[in-house]
C-alpha cells in the first residue's frame, strides 16, 4: 500500500502547479491539488519539486494549500456499462454529474464512472478447476442486446480456478477466485477477479501479437472503400481547413464503419458540433443490428471551453477503452476530432513549463507524443488461450490553419499513418461530399488488401481502381487546358474522357450522407457502379472512332439514368446495374455517324 504524501503548492501558472515536498512520487501519479482536492497528474519531477498538471480551473488556488499522492497512475475503470456512456476527459460520466450536480458542476466533482447500483447477469465459461492466464476469458455479460461483454483475467493473475460464481452482481462483486502459484512452494496466493478492473491510460495493454492488416474496414463511402482503402488496426489522418467536413465525415464513419464497437474522442472541438454529436447518436438507428447506434459507442466529450490539461488525458482515455474491447476479440474504431486540439494542449502546458519551443511552438516531443499514440492501434491476437483476434483503428481529423497541410501537426501524422485523406476546400465549397481529394489522398495499405478484395469483391478490383484513378488525373489535365483555350479546341476523344470523369466524380465519387440509401454503399454495389462507368467509357471511345459525336451519346436517356445508380435500393442494385449497361452499350453501339 502506497502511504499518501503531503507537499505544499509553491507556484502557479494556470493548468500548471509546482508543488514542494511531495516525496515519494512518481511520473504521471495521480495528486490532489489544494483545498478543494482539485485532480491532477505529475507530469515532471526535480528534487523536492512536482510540476503538476491540473485536470480543472485553478481560479482561486492558492500557495501554500496541500498536494496529496494518490500513488496511482491516471486510470480509467474498464467494465460492464462503458458502451452508450458519455465521459469528460479524465473518465466522470457527464449525465450522472450533471443529475447529481445540475448544469453547473462543481470543481472537484468527482462521480465514478461505472454504476454501481446496477446488476449485471454474468455467465461464466470456466468451471472449477480450469488453469486460466492472463487475458482468458471467465465469462460473459450481456452488456447490450448486441454485444457480449467478456469478462477478462486480469493482468498479473495466472493459476487455477478455485470457485466461479453466476448470477446478478454489480462491477464490484467478486465472480471468480484464482489460486495464483507463487513459485516458491508455499500456499498458492487467491485472486479475486471482478466484473470491472481498472487500468493506466498512459500505458498500452499488452497483447500477444500484432497481424498484418490483411482485412478493410469497410466504410460505405466509394472513395474510401475503393480509391483509399483504411486496414482495420490501421491509422487514417482527415487533415481539412475550417468547413472542409471533417467533423461531418468522422461521423459518418462512425455510423457506418464496420467495427464492432466506436470511440468517439471529442477533443478541444466546439460545444455546438459536439451537441449535435450527442442529441444525433442516440436516434440513429444501427444498421447492423436494427438498434441504436448509441448502444455500441462510447463518447468522449472534451469540448474547446472545458480545462485543458484534461483535453491532453482525453485521447489516452479513449484509446484505453479502445483496447479494453479489443481485447475481448472485437474490432475498435477510434474516432479522435482532433488531434490538432490535443497538440494545442500539449503546446500550452509545455509553455507553461517553460520548455525550449519547437516548430511553431509545438514542443519538441510533440512527433513522439504522436507516434506513441498512432502505434496502439493493430490488428493483434489477444491475450489469453483460444486465438481471440481484435483490432483498433485510429482515425484522426487534423485542423490545420488556414489549411496548411505543411504544419507540424499534419507532418508527423503523416509519417506514422497508412491512409490520407486530405480535404480540399474547394470540393467543400461546391458541397461535394466527402470532400476528399482525389489528388492529394493516398493509403499504403492497397497492396495489403489487393488480396481480400480479389477475393471477396472482383478479380478486377484493382485493375478497375487504377484505371478510374487515371481517368481522374488526366481529367485534371485537360481541365488545365480548357481553361486556358476552352473545351471546343480539344478533340473528340480527349472532350469524351472529361464527359466520363464528370460521371466518376458526380455520380461515384460524391455521396449524400444524409440520404437513407446513398449515406452507405455496400462493396457489391460499388464495384458495379464503377464497372458501369469504366465499360461507358470504352462504349464511348469506340463510338467516337466510329464518328459518331459526343453530343448524340450524351442525349442517350440511358446516360442520364446513370447518375440514379447511387439512388438504386441495395438489395438488387447490381442487377439493375448490369442490366442498365447492357441497353446503354446496345444504344450507344446502334448509334450511326
Amino acid at each position: 500500500m502506497v502511504t499518501a504524501a503531503v507537499g505544499r503548492v509553491e507556484r502557479i501558472s494556470g493548468p500548471v502547479v509546482v508543488a514542494r515536498g511531495v516525496e515519494g512520487s512518481r511520473m504521471y501519479d495521480l495528486v490532489r491539488v489544494g483545498d478543494l482536492e482539485l485532480m491532477g497528474e505529475i507530469i515532471r519531477l526535480e528534487r523536492d519539486r512536482a510540476t503538476v498538471q491540473v485536470y480543472e480551473e485553478t481560479a482561486g488556488l492558492r500557495v501554500g494549500e496541500p498536494v496529496v499522492t494518490t500513488g496511482a497512475p491516471l486510470s480509467v475503470e474498464l467494465g460492464p456499462g462503458l458502451l452508450g456512456s458519455i465521459f469528460d476527459g479524465v473518465q466522470r460520466p457527464l449525465p450522472e454529474m450533471v443529475a447529481r450536480f445540475g448544469d453547473y458542476l462543481p470543481r472537484s466533482a468527482t462521480v465514478r464512472a461505472l454504476d454501481r447500483g446496477r446488476l449485471w447477469r454474468f455467465e461464466p465459461s470456466v468451471t472449477t478447476g480450469t488453469s486460466v492466464l492472463p487475458g482468458d476469458v471467465l465469462g460473459s455479460v450481456w452488456e447490450t442486446d448486441s454485444l457480449a461483454h467478456r469478462v477478462l483475467v486480469p493482468s498479473g493473475i495466472a493459476g487455477r480456478v478455485t470457485e466461479t460464481r453466476s448470477g446478478e452482481f454489480t462491477v464490484d462483486d467478486v465472480v471468480a477466485i484464482v489460486a495464483t502459484d507463487t513459485g516458491d512452494g508455499t500456499t498458492p496466493r487467491l485472486a479475486e477477479c471482478r466484473l470491472a478492473q481498472t487500468w493506466p491510460v498512459r500505458r498500452p495493454r499488452p497483447v500477444a501479437r500484432k497481424l498484418d492488416p490483411s482485412l478493410p474496414l469497410v466504410t460505405g463511402q466509394r472513395i474510401i472503400d475503393t480509391l483509399f482503402p483504411i486496414a482495420k488496426g490501421g491509422v487514417a489522418v482527415i487533415p481539412g481547413g475550417f468547413g472542409t467536413g471533417k467533423t461531418v465525415l468522422q461521423q459518418t464513419l462512425a455510423k457506418w464503419a464496420d467495427a464492432d464497437v466506436v470511440v468517439y474522442v471529442a477533443c478541444g472541438e466546439r460545444g455546438n458540433e459536439v451537441t449535435d454529436v450527442l442529441a444525433s447518436f442516440p436516434k440513429l438507428v444501427d444498421q447492423r443490428t436494427g438498434r441504436p447506434l448509441i448502444e455500441r459507442t462510447v463518447l468522449i466529450a472534451n469540448t474547446s471551453n472545458m480545462p485543458v490539461a484534461a483535453r491532453e488525458a482525453s485521447i489516452y482515455t479513449g484509446l484505453t477503452i479502445a483496447e479494453y474491447y479489443r481485447d475481448m476479440g472485437y474490432d475498435v474504431a477510434i474516432m479522435a476530432d482532433s488531434t490538432s486540439r490535443w497538440a494545442e494542449a500539449l503546446r500550452e502546458v509545455s509553455g507553461r513549463l517553460e520548455e525550449m519551443p519547437g516548430e511553431e511552438g509545438y514542443p519538441a516531443y510533440l512527433a513522439s507524443r504522436l507516434a506513441d499514440f498512432y502505434e496502439r492501434s493493430g490488428r493483434v491476437v489477444c491475450l489469453g488461450s483460444g486465438g481471440r483476434v481484435g483490432s483498433v483503428t485510429m482515425i484522426g481529423a487534423v485542423s490545420p490553419q488556414g489549411g496548411d497541410f505543411s504544419e507540424p501537426v499534419t507532418q508527423h501524422s503523416l509519417r506514422v499513418a497508412g491512409t490520407f485523406w486530405g480535404l480540399d476546400s474547394d470540393l467543400a465549397h461546391r458541397r461535394h461530399f466527402p470532400a476528399i481529394s482525389w489528388t492529394r489522398s493516398y493509403s499504403l495499405y492497397l497492396p495489403l488488401l489487393a488480396d481480400w478484395f480479389a477475393t471477396e469483391v472482383s478479380d478486377r478490383w484493382r485493375q478497375a481502381r487504377d484505371r478510374a484513378m487515371q481517368v481522374l488525373q488526366r481529367e485534371i489535365e485537360l481541365q488545365e487546358v480548357v481553361q486556358v483555350v476552352g473545351p471546343d479546341a480539344l478533340p473528340e476523344s480527349e472532350r469524351g474522357l472529361l464527359e466520363v470523369g464528370r460521371h466518376i466524380r458526380e455520380d461515384f465519387l460524391q455521396q449524400f450522407a444524409l440520404d437513407p440509401i446513398d449515406g452507405f454503399c455496400p462493396l457489391g454495389k460499388q464495384r458495379a457502379m464503377l464497372e458501369a462507368l469504366l465499360r461507358f467509357q470504352d462504349a464511348l471511345d469506340e463510338a467516337i472512332r466510329r464518328g459518331v459525336s459526343l453530343q448524340a451519346v450524351s442525349a442517350l436517356p440511358e446516360v442520364a439514368e446513370l447518375a440514379q445508380m447511387k439512388r438504386l435500393p441495395h438489395a438488387g442494385a447490381e442487377e439493375k446495374i448490369a442490366d442498365l449497361v447492357a441497353r446503354l452499350v446496345e444504344r450507344i453501339n446502334r448509334l450511326e455517324a
